[in-house]
């Protein structure tokens, strides 16, 4: 289930996909993104925007379950629209089991930076 939230999550954000995110992002989300913290709404209006990359892609997931809370680390893999630059970023996403259903509450994304 972990690993298809994730693969839903990399997908939604590539295709502005804001209807399935509403789905698995917990009312109390919250991101650090780009150098700021986004809740919930802010996060969806910026999913709503045009995204700057593409071929958004991940790699070498590691899931860890501790009781009611998973912890998604991996790496993703992308391409900038305006330059054509390929980018690579880590990543760790936080999800709990409530009534449940794992959600996800909390996301943490560096700004991805160039491939060498």
């Amino acid at each position: 289930i972990l690993e298809q939230l994730n693969n839903d999550y990399i997908h939604s954000d590539q295709t502005n996909d804001v209807e399935r995110f509403k789905e698995f992002l917990a009312e109390d989300f919250i991101i650090q993104i780009e150098g700021v913290t986004l809740n919930r709404d802010q996060y969806l209006e910026y999913i709503a925007k045009p995204r700057p990359f593409k071929d958004l892609a991940v790699h070498d997931v590691n899931i860890r379950i501790l009781s009611d809370v998973a912890l998604i680390h991996a790496r993703v893999t992308l391409t900038t629209l305006d330059d054509g630059v390929a980018k690579e970023a880590l990543y760790t996403d936080a999800y709990q089991k409530r009534e449940g259903t794992w959600v996800c509450v909390a996301a943490c994304a560096p700004d991805p930076v160039a491939i060498a």
